[in-house]
């Protein structure tokens, strides 16, 4: 089964928490997809992720930049895996039906929205109830933090 982490944004914006967390993703070896919403706000991350720090880049793709075969990390609001990830990440509140064939999940959701916090355990109960290895990540000024 998929080790699905759910991480709860409360200090940074997911415009500054995701470029991190695909960083560290990418330095454990993790070829990516991220899916999002729509195809605005994957056009939005990607003009992100090449903006984010003067002094880092991280390789990456998406429909309109095709070759995704190549991308390390590659961007959709599809349910598809054109670059054999091993990782998925999860923004806007999309839900997959495909996390069993991820070694890894990333559902980032923001902790000031009553409806993503809803939707988030809703996500998480039936990720629990297909059997999937779960951790819940509270964002907190020190950085990341498991709880129970």
């Amino acid at each position: 089964m998929t080790e699905i982490g759910f991480y709860h944004l409360l200090t940074t914006p997911l415009e500054r928490a995701l470029p991190r967390l695909l960083e560290r993703a990418r330095g454990q070896g993790y070829r990516i997809v991220v899916r999002a919403a729509s195809p605005e706000r994957v056009e939005h991350l990607n003009s992100l992720l090449w903006t984010y720090d003067d002094a880092s880049f991280l390789p990456h793709g998406s429909v309109t930049g095709g070759n995704a075969v190549q991308q390390p990390i590659w961007l959709t609001d599809r349910d598809e895996n054109p670059n054999a990830a091993t990782m998925l990440v999860l923004v806007d509140g999309v839900a997959a039906a495909d996390l069993a064939s991820f070694a890894r999940c990333a559902d980032l959701f923001d902790g000031d929205d009553d409806g993503a916090v809803a939707a988030a355990r809703q996500r998480w109960r039936a990720a629990a109830a297909a059997g999937h290895t779960l951790s819940y990540w509270q964002q907190t000024e020190k950085g990341w933090e498991k709880k129970g």
